[in-house]
């Protein structure tokens, strides 16, 4: 086995890790920044993906994979492409990490002792859940990653795709918000999401920047602690439908559950054909991009393509250039219209792709969306109730500057309708439909006076009556509760519900208005 001690020279920190190898599953190993390595350097001279440690024959091996400040083995250069034997008390330089190596007996673990440690040993993720963060990485100059585990360990089961909710004290005050789920359920210790900073947005600038996504980057270190609220939501998953040919349309932090499922199909070896699409603004703001371009070299059904939509002084560009067209996309993928299609990102891109699909005649029963952003009620500031809100664009919360993931939407064959969508059920006494909104929650005994610009779910968080949610957008059904009476005006298809749930009485609390009298099961 090889024992390594990396120490960072300019921090100090030490990090220890050991390889064994394995005879079925493991004989090489992976070093870098990336959150996917087998060993994390996180330091801005370590490249995503920098080295790897391969063990063959008896003995270890090191090579460069092509890094950009480039390794050095016993303080003498190492070529890119070249392989070099590895001794006990070696010393490798990887950025600002200085590696101490020391290589015991090379015996291969035996099956038996790969079975006792089996993940199968360990319990799965249920409910509610404290976890810890053990590594941020900096994707980009807004874009961090984070990697939670759980103490004890257990497995994070879930579907590629899917999102999480946070249950955080911001302030004084209890904030839940919702992020896309970005690692792969095939690698089960971890949960990770990875999370872009939201600044104000520049036209409008009386908007407050974004909440939770800002307040994750700048007060989660190492170390600390965030509480899961339930179990992984949402319906945006590729495991769920049969279709062999896939293509992957994201833009900005759209691309998180586009990685999910793409390393998910990569690690059970899937033999589904993948498009994978992405754009950007710039070539900086790229996330991911050299774990991507790594897929792609290695995975031979895996084609990548990425578009960015404004030049950036000093990195020329040779790629695509601009929004998704009916030319780009002939060129990308030409068999588009046999492809199962999922899209996430900003509510104008997902209309923009939408709207060309539609038009194209691609059969819209195998489209597939996860928007940013549930609609957000506003204080009354006038009579007459607003519009339907339109998505925001951005990453993972639910306010208007920082929307979260609103998943599993099938793309409608028809617009939205302009006008909120009523839903009613048979009341069991006489409801007061026209008057003044008014919603009673039943079982804590409160009677709240509404505001028919809020949802249900606003209200009842305002008056300290708590109701499970997760997208707040119509789409996951996990804030639904039965109506005893009354009638709600909803912002949006209730997608959450199913027909049974409809012909029960059920409504989603996130999209749905008072219209009078409302009493509820909560």
């Amino acid at each position: 086995m090889l024992k390594i001690k990396a120490i960072n020279s300019e921090s100090g920190e030490i990090l220890e890790t050991v390889f064994k190898p394995n005879a079925r599953t493991k004989d090489q190993w992976i070093m870098g920044r990336a959150s996917s390595c087998d060993l994390i350097l996180n330091g801005p001279a370590v490249s995503r993906v920098h080295g790897r440690i391969v063990f063959q024959e008896g003995n270890y091996f090191y090579s460069d994979l092509g890094s950009s400040d480039g390794s050095r083995l016993n303080n003498q250069q190492v070529n890119v492409g070249e392989t070099y034997p590895l001794k006990a008390h070696d010393t490798l330089y990887v950025g600002e990490f200085f590696l101490i190596l020391d290589i015991a007996e090379s015996t291969i673990v035996a099956e038996e002792e790969s079975v006792s440690s089996a993940p199968s040993a360990l319990p799965t993720w249920q409910g509610d859940l404290a976890v810890r963060c053990v590594r941020i990485v900096e994707e980009t100059v807004d874009v961090k990653t984070f990697s939670f585990a759980a103490e004890p360990p257990l497995l994070f089961s879930y579907k590629p795709g899917q999102f999480v909710t946070l249950d955080l004290m911001i302030a004084g005050k209890s904030v839940k918000r919702s992020y896309s789920i970005s690692s792969t359920p095939s690698r089960p210790h971890l949960l990770e999401i990875t999370v872009k900073r939201v600044p104000t947005p520049p036209d409008n600038p009386d908007a407050p920047p974004g909440l939770v996504s800002n307040w994750l980057h700048d007060n989660v270190k190492v170390g600390s602690e965030i509480k899961l609220k339930g179990g992984p939501l949402g319906k945006f998953t590729c495991a769920d439908h049969p279709g062999t040919k896939l293509l992957f349309i994201s833009a900005g932090s759209g691309i998180t559950p586009m990685v999910s499922m793409s390393r998910w199909l990569y690690d059970t070896a899937s033999k589904r054909d993948v498009v994978f699409f992405h754009s950007a603004r710039t070539p900086s703001d790229i996330i991911l991009r050299e774990e991507l371009e790594q897929l792609s070299a290695r995975w031979p059904n895996f084609t990548l393509a990425v578009s960015t939509t404004r030049p950036e002084r000093g990195r020329p560009w040779m790629s695509f250039s601009g929004r998704l067209s009916e030319a780009m996309l002939m060129i990308i993928a030409p068999d588009f219209r046999d492809r199962t299609v999922y899209v996430c990102g900003p509510g104008g891109f997902m209309e923009g792709v939408k709207s060309l699909m539609a038009g194209l005649n691609f059969p819209m029963e195998n489209y597939f969306e996860e928007s940013f952003g549930g609609a957000k009620g506003k204080k009354k500031t006038a009579a007459p109730p607003p519009p339907p809100a339109t998505l925001a664009a951005s990453n993972g919360a639910t306010d208007s500057s920082e929307p979260a993931p609103t998943t599993g939407a099938v793309a409608a064959k028809s617009p939205k309708p302009a006008a909120p969508v009523a839903a009613s059920v048979a009341p069991t006494t006489p409801s007061v439909a026209g008057g003044k909104p008014m919603i009673v929650f039943a079982q804590s005994g409160q009677e709240i006076a509404g505001d028919d610009t809020l949802f249900i779910l606003d209200l009842a968080e305002e008056n300290g009556i708590s109701l499970t949610s997760g997208c707040r957008a119509g789409s996951c059904g996990a804030c639904k509760v039965k109506k005893r009476e009354g009638e709600v005006a909803y912002d949006g298809e209730p997608h959450g519900l199913d027909s049974s749930d409809q012909a029960a009485g059920y409504i989603l609390t996130c999209i749905a208005r008072p219209v009078g009298r409302v009493v509820v099961e909560a």
